[in-house]
């Protein structure tokens, strides 16, 4: 459990001990009264909420490596599938109907409303009792945190389960969640309420975490190494945390999909042109540099990621990584051919494309002896690590390779792209996307009609096994995926609630 919460929060919870950690989510509450009598209480609560976000049934693992990539296509399958992995066949072929589908769907569910419910408990005894906390500044920053991991959360039960956000013709209520245990039914809204309740609660967390933030007071690579005088190290750590130009990306990835282009444009430039307390950068594309040095989850230009400890061996178990062996054909990986194809758009890209070369494994093979590359986004050599002091050694492995992305720039650079009115604009913009790849060896743009047909690519080159091409699909109302021969209707995008749930304003009537 102590190695655990090392991980979690980047070794800033070295000042969060096993004990202290008291379970607050949804369903274990009783602990409560005592649990916030103090800041100390508060920090453990937040770290209590980062590690529920951590979950496999979530983001560790369901919603950015195998379930949702499944639904977006993303994974190798066969007649065959059906038979030794089930639930990936279904949710591939988008049939919701079956028991290993709707098990997987129920797990999502309640795993993303456990983790909103933590937030909700730590929200509520903050404007109850954090008002006799002294240390004010660190408690806005605690609660913008809290504001954004729920914000978060509901952003995604909008995305996965709720209504195309344009061209639909079916509409869908959804449950905006401000209750604190299983026993409470939050209040269910329509498309347009709920995103406003979703944009009250980032307008919120910016506002609390702007100028709170330390972000404001040094860089990222400053925060990631605190001096034996910090005064709490539970600040430091940014990247693997909700920190202030996170929230601004979470904002920028809700305004793409709810059509807010204008907006969530805006925000992507704020956020690349953005700088830091020393003058420079913010943060820059790290393509080049973290590859070379075996940090395939591109950690230093991640906004925001989860670190856990374990992430190697529990995700290779299925992705296989960078283990040159014989891969079984019940893992997630992909045909040389759909590997071709991913890149097929970006002529030569074999020669020099640094996420072709070096973020799959060419190496493994089925157990036919067919090539069958592997994803090494959560593989890492442990050779890479450095040779030096324990300690340092340590911080390396939290926060460089022991981690799972979860807004990255290079995301904000597709947004910027995607959302540009100026062909000019755009243009520019993929140049330096496209150097951080190492590749230059594309023609100009000739509309932004092709650039937004390119940028459906690069979301799919780019983030892969992160999650989000679903999303992307779904907002487009895309009639096709790469590697589904059937159309894709309205139906296949909406994702049905567990049979558990439902809109209890709907009971009487």
């Amino acid at each position: 459990m102590k190695k655990y919460i090392i991980s979690l929060i980047a070794l800033a919870t070295l000042t969060t001990s096993c004990s202290d950690w008291l379970d607050v989510r949804g369903e274990n509450i009783q602990k409560e009264q005592d649990q916030f009598e103090n800041y100390k209480g508060f920090r453990d609560a937040l770290t209590g909420c980062y590690m529920t976000m951590g979950s496999t049934d979530i983001y560790g693992q369901r919603l950015t490596m195998t379930d949702i990539e499944s639904m977006a296509d993303m994974w190798y399958i066969t007649s065959n599938t059906e038979n030794y992995a089930p639930e990936r066949y279904y949710l591939s072929t988008h049939d919701y109907t079956k028991d290993e589908p709707r098990a997987s769907i129920k797990a999502i569910y309640g795993s993303l409303f456990n983790t909103i419910s933590s937030a909700n408990v730590l929200l509520k005894n903050i404007q109850e009792k954090g008002g006799k906390v002294s240390e004010k500044k660190a408690m806005a920053v605690i609660e913008g945190e809290a504001l954004a991991i729920r914000a978060y959360c509901q952003l995604d039960v909008l995305r996965l389960f709720g209504q195309l956000p344009q061209g639909g013709t079916k509409t869908v209520k959804l449950p905006y969640s401000y209750t604190t245990g299983i026993d409470e039914a939050p209040a269910w809204y329509d498309f347009d309420k709920y995103v406003e309740l979703l944009t009250a609660d980032l307008e919120k967390a910016e506002a609390l975490l702007k100028g709170n933030d330390p972000i404001f007071e040094q860089t990222f690579s400053e925060l990631n190494y605190p001096g034996t005088t910090a005064e709490d190290e539970f600040l430091y750590y940014r990247q693997s945390r909700l920190n202030y130009w996170a929230v601004r990306a979470l904002h920028a990835r809700m305004a793409l999909y709810t059509g807010q282009t204008a907006e969530a444009h805006q925000i992507a430039l704020e956020i690349i042109n953005a700088k830091g307390a020393d003058g420079n950068a913010l943060i820059t594309l790290s393509g080049i540099s973290d590859l070379t040095k075996g940090y395939n989850a591109l950690p230093s230009e991640c906004l925001f990621y989860l670190s856990k400890y374990d992430v190697k061996t529990y995700a290779n178990r299925s992705l296989i990584g960078g283990n040159e062996v014989q891969s079984r054909d019940a893992n997630y990986l992909l045909s040389a051919n759909m590997l071709n194809e991913l890149y097929a758009s970006l002529p030569n890209a074999t020669a020099s494309h640094n996420r072709y070369l070096k973020l799959w494994n060419h190496n493994t093979k089925n157990i036919s002896n067919q090539p069958t590359p592997t994803l090494k986004k959560y593989w890492y050599d442990d050779n890479s690590l450095s040779s030096t002091l324990a300690s340092s050694n340590a911080t390396e492995l939290a926060t460089k390779f022991q981690i799972i992305p979860m807004l990255r720039l290079s995301e904000m650079y597709l947004i910027a792209i995607e959302t540009s009115t100026d062909l000019t604009e755009a243009q520019s913009l993929y140049d330096t996307y496209m150097t951080s790849c190492e590749f230059t060896l594309y023609e100009p743009f000739a509309s932004l009609d092709d650039v937004r047909t390119e940028m459906v690519n690069e979301y799919r080159r780019e983030l892969f096994g992160e999650g989000q091409m679903f999303y992307t699909y779904k907002r487009l109302g895309a009639s096709k995926m790469l590697w589904n021969s059937k159309t894709i209707t309205e139906e296949d995008y909406l994702v049905p609630l567990p049979a558990t749930e439902y809109d209890p304003s709907t009971l009487n009537k």
